[in-house]
């Protein structure tokens, strides 16, 4: 865990709980970029992140509470410059809300969580589902599967 984790008290791969907080606290325990995009909406430059080209297994998760958002089976290259997937993890790793800002009408993707802004969701994707989570990848953590099991295991013996 990097010390963004261990300052961030909401931060968890396992509590299922909603989180509520003051903008004040999460502008306290959020890195700067994370903060930018997660609180206030904002949109990270297309094709920096560093989840766009990613091919490691594993789960994607919110970079601002640790909910568990989607696995990298449902990732695939869209060319829009942000990491997307056509699936979320499940029905309440996310939440959608219209966004009719700049003129245009989209659904917003949320944490299901902590509601942090996440990107939105267009009807353009590849089956099954015919949808694209175009995502940005500041919001996101990833934990490699090996890894994950890993600790899993440690924790059982």
């Amino acid at each position: 865990m990097d010390t963004t984790k261990k300052n961030n008290p909401v931060y968890s791969n396992t509590d299922k709980t909603k989180v509520e907080l003051p903008e004040e606290e999460w502008k306290k325990i959020l890195p700067g970029d994370v903060y930018h995009i997660a609180r206030q909406k904002g949109t990270e430059r297309p094709w920096t992140s560093k989840f766009e080209n990613s091919k490691d297994i594993g789960t994607y998760y919110c970079a601002a509470c640790g909910n568990a958002l989607f696995k990298s089976d449902t990732k695939f290259e869209s060319g829009c410059g942000w990491p997307s997937f056509y699936e979320p993890i499940s029905k309440e790793s996310v939440i959608y809300t219209s966004d009719n800002a700049y003129g245009m009408k989209r659904t917003e993707v949320q944490c299901g969580r902590c509601n942090a802004h996440l990107g939105h969701v267009f009807e353009d994707g590849p089956k099954p589902t015919g949808l694209r989570y175009c995502i940005n990848g500041v919001v996101l953590d990833f934990e490699k599967a090996k890894e994950a099991e890993e600790k899993y295991n440690a924790k059982e013996e």
